[in-house]
């Protein structure tokens, strides 16, 4: 059964009125519990709105969702059951910290979960370890830290109510190449440790090609492609047509083929690109044996 579902889900802002813009269309989805979905889009295209549709923070004009396998609509329990469900993390949540201890940021969710002390002190060690934050931290001040540190802060927060499944918003966004690789290892690891499942939106592609299980596209309102990272990159033509960016070294062997040059073009890590490399040169290397 799949953890996420929508089914023909519409969403409009100001509907009925002058200013009526259509956000999302006819979108249907499932995604399978334990996958880690990188969603793709242009800005505008519809992506914070879905994710924003998984707990309950909007409401379909049309079409329905669900949340393992309950429709979040159906009451005002399973509406509150959903956002205990999915934690969303939304972008710079850095910016939402207000307690006076790393420990209390932590602790907020946890605590209007209405768990005992002793529960919220273990989520807290719990999710303070999932994303790397030493003991010592836990009674600092959040603005006395690093804005990479205060970012895992803000994510632990989330964790630390241990939704069945984590969404963030752009989490590597503003980070200086260090604190972003850091910010996706955590995640990966995360995802890995728990079996939960995870939901990113991301404007990298290199970032989507090194921790997504699956890749959904967000293309005019609607799901353009949905499957897994090799099965939407083997699309690269496509996504350069509807104006989306591919990882450089894709657009490398791109080029290669048009070249004349009998490479894959399904290769979006440098990795790939290397044993590419490799099989390319054994090829010729053969060829050139045979021939002499």
């Amino acid at each position: 059964m799949a953890i996420l579902k929508t089914e023909h889900l519409t969403y409009r802002y100001s509907k009925g009125t002058p200013f009526e813009v259509t956000a999302l269309e006819d979108v249907n989805l499932e995604v399978a519990p334990g996958e880690l979905v990188a969603v793709i889009g242009h800005t505008g295209s519809g992506k914070s709105t879905l994710i924003q549709h998984f707990n309950g923070l909007l409401k379909p004009t049309d079409g329905k969702v669900y949340v393992d396998g309950q429709d979040i609509w159906e009451s005002k329990e399973s509406l509150r059951k959903s956002r205990f469900t999915v934690g969303l993390c939304f972008q710079y949540p850095e910016y939402q910290l207000f307690e006076e201890t790393v420990f209390k940021d932590i602790s907020f969710g946890p605590k209007n979960m209405k768990l005992s002390e002793e529960e919220i002190d273990q989520r807290v060690h719990r999710a303070a370890e999932y994303v790397g934050l030493k003991e010592s931290m836990l009674e600092k001040s959040p603005f006395d830290l690093s804005g990479g540190e205060k970012r895992r802060v803000a994510i632990a927060g989330v964790m630390a109510m241990e939704p069945k499944v984590l969404i963030l918003d752009e989490p590597s966004a503003g980070l200086d190449p260090r604190g972003r690789d850091q910010i996706l290892d955590l995640i990966r690891n995360y995802r890995d440790r728990t079996g939960c499942t995870v939901m990113i939106v991301s404007h990298s592609m290199e970032d989507v090609a090194r921790i997504a299980t699956k890749v959904l596209v967000i293309n005019d309102h609607k799901v353009d492609l949905y499957g897994s990272v090799k099965d939407v990159y083997r699309e690269s033509r496509h996504l350069l047509d509807i104006g989306l960016d591919v990882p450089q070294i894709t657009k490398v062997f791109l080029r290669l083929k048009e070249m004349g040059y009998p490479v894959r073009e399904d290769i979006y890590t440098p990795e790939q690109g290397r044993r590419e490399l490799m099989r390319l040169r054994k090829e010729a290397e053969k060829g050139g044996a045979t021939n002499g």
